[in-house]
């Protein structure tokens, strides 16, 4: 279940149209007549760091909310839950294209960011990035390189939770060293040689320190996670304190991974990369047995927004997407591959063997 949010405008001082953060300019600017708008973002604030302990034995009322009056729709389709400006009039889920909204009502409100990476990639190089991305990709069907695909183009700004922590973990191993040597023996009548391996092991243990910083876990259900892991990372160390100015015009996913989970999938994540750091100083060249004992220390999270831009469309039966990191440019994205292309494919390989094996044989 996806929720989206739409979040403050800021009446333009010249036609009273709405401003809207534009990437591009950096800016607060009106989308009608071009005019920057006068309102000032928050520049005096700070991105903060919380305590997880005390955040997960409750977080206070004060932080939730998006103190805003608002209206929500649920799309029947996915099951997104979009919180919009009570003006807004919601005609198509922004994750699916479908107009089968209805009311929804909140039980509880959710946490709010308090830190936001703007926009810098703007509406018209995402459009033309992501059409050249599709250019490039051969195996997709000329007819799905011909539609006006990036006609529905959408940047959103998704929920995320970052992660601090200091770690110190001890591991013990069994470290083996590995050898090789000469044996012969007979066979048909013959005497041949043969390298066997040996391995030594002896015991072994270290100690390591790391500090995990701004270590992401993403809170959106709306887009496919391998597709998120190919536009990460977002660069953390560019936050700004959340100002509602910098969503304006844009819509937001509200979190459905809440603090628990997400803290959870964090630590999962540390472990394996400090049993990852433990391994590399295993002397040896082969292990078994490794014990690591981990402590965490320092815990703090943020809940943040990271701006994307989204393509979502249908080929055939099948549903597909494209995300765009709104900041470093970086795409990753599905796309139907074509069964004759794919023949193609094969059949060049083939026929490259064949003529390799032709060759080889012939000298």
């Amino acid at each position: 279940m996806t929720e989206t949010v739409a979040l403050s405008k800021f009446a333009c001082p010249a036609c009273g149209g709405e401003a809207h953060w534009n990437p591009g300019r950096q800016k607060l600017v009106c989308p009608f007549c071009g005019t920057e708008s006068p309102a000032q973002l928050d520049a005096a604030g700070e991105v903060r760091e919380h305590d997880l302990g005390q955040a997960l034995r409750g977080i206070g009322d004060d932080r939730r909310g998006w103190q805003a009056d608002k209206r929500q729709v649920k799309c029947q389709s996915c099951r997104a839950i979009s919180v919009l400006d009570p003006r807004r009039q919601a005609q198509s889920c922004e994750f699916c294209g479908s107009a089968q909204l209805v009311a929804y009502e909140e039980a509880k409100p959710a946490f709010r960011p308090e830190s936001v990476l703007p926009f810098k990639v703007g509406e018209p190089q995402a459009r033309e990035r992501i059409r050249s991305w599709y250019g490039q990709r051969w195996l997709a069907p000329n007819a799905l390189k011909k539609k006006a695909l990036t006609d529905t183009v959408r940047g959103v700004y998704l929920p995320y939770w970052t992660f601090d922590a200091q770690v110190d973990a001890a591991w013990t191993a069994e470290a083996g060293h590995t050898h090789y040597t000469t044996e012969t023996y007979s066979e048909n009548g013959r005497t041949r040689t043969r390298q066997v391996k040996h391995v030594r092991w002896e015991p072994a243990a270290g100690r390591l320190q790391h500090f995990f910083d701004d270590d992401l876990v993403c809170a959106s259900v709306g887009i496919h996670p391998a597709l998120l892991r190919g536009i990460e990372p977002f660069p953390t160390g560019e936050l700004k304190p959340y100002d509602a100015g910098y969503v304006a015009g844009w819509v937001v996913e509200r979190y459905q991974i809440d603090l628990v989970a997400a803290a959870q999938r964090a630590r999962e994540a540390m472990d394996r990369q400090v049993e990852a750091l433990c391994v590399r100083q295993i002397p040896g060249d082969t292990y078994r047995n490794l014990g690591v004992r981990a402590d965490y220390a320092g815990q703090t999270f943020k809940h943040v927004l990271a701006p994307v831009w989204l393509l979502s469309y249908t080929y055939g039966r099948n549903a597909y997407q494209c995300v765009m990191n709104g900041v470093t440019g970086a795409i990753a994205g599905e796309y139907p591959k074509s069964p004759w292309k794919i023949a193609l494919l094969v059949l060049a390989l083939f026929v490259g063997v064949l003529i390799f094996l032709s060759l080889a044989g012939g000298r």
